[in-house]
């Protein structure tokens, strides 16, 4: 089932969205070589407390930490480690804000250091391909024209869309209907309607679009051990077009 927000539902997950988007500004100043992802895990939820903040997915399903952080060939959901990370890699901190019972999510991929080429034009595919999908996110349109607007912006240049893994509806709980997957048809799909409050997260490989699960059971990475990137918002669906509610930005397109 679906459940439309009220524009003060989602006037509070914006609040939520701020503080989230003001943490990744806070990790984008400690990604470096040399510093763990368990390091940057902690400072999460250290900071989130400092805010009167928790972070929602720690203790979903048995998950045990604040973010998730996700590393080269990683795609989603990669545990928190004492590896430091190395000059070169690319790393995803993903995670979910709780404040005063509204939730946002989003994901962003770091370059640590000096990146190839590969890595450095990734990032910029797959953050530009978020946005592609956002414009869609309009009132009458359909959850296939999200995905279309990613697969054909993506693919194109080179690279493949993850279909093992998909956004999803959002508030009050963390997984709820509908799921928008980031490849489609066009003018497929359910139509949007205003109150939906959704995420958008493409997950772009260099390689094949095929995932593998590890042992832990939680995460997922490319089967080929080509290099992934995740780039996602949380965005409400109004009659004012999307509004991304995990931005500090007016109009960051």
């Amino acid at each position: 089932m679906i459940q439309l927000k009220s524009m003060n539902e989602i006037a509070k997950m914006k609040e939520a969205g701020e503080l989230l988007a003001r943490t990744h500004q806070e990790i984008k100043k400690l990604i470096k070589p040399g510093v763990t992802t368990n390091e940057i895990d902690e400072f999460v939820e250290g900071y989130l407390a400092e805010h009167g903040a928790t972070p929602e997915q720690k203790g979903y399903n048995g998950y045990q930490f604040a973010t998730c952080a996700s590393v080269n060939d990683e795609i989603c959901h990669g545990f928190p480690t004492d590896t430091p990370l190395k000059n070169g890699d690319i790393v995803t901190i993903d995670m979910v804000v709780n404040l005063n019972g509204a939730l946002a999510d989003s994901a962003w991929s770091y370059a640590v250091g000096e990146v190839s080429k590969q890595a450095q034009d990734l990032l910029e595919v797959t953050e530009a391909s978020l946005y592609e999908g956002i414009k869609q996110a309009v009132i009458g349109n359909r959850i296939g024209d999200i995905g279309h607007a990613i697969q054909t912006f993506v693919e194109p240049k080179g690279y493949s869309v993850v279909r093992d893994f998909v956004g999803h509806g959002i508030g009050p709980t963390l997984h709820e209907e509908p799921q928008v997957p980031h490849y489609g048809l066009k003018g497929k799909g359910l139509r949007l309607k205003e109150g939906m409050v959704i995420t958008i997260e493409p997950m772009i490989n260099t390689g094949d679009w095929r995932s593998k699960l590890d042992n832990n059971g939680w995460t997922a990475r490319t089967a080929d051990g080509s290099l992934s990137a995740q780039y996602e918002h949380t965005i409400a669906i109004t009659k004012d077009g999307p509004i991304i509610l995990t931005t500090l930005e007016k109009h960051p397109q």
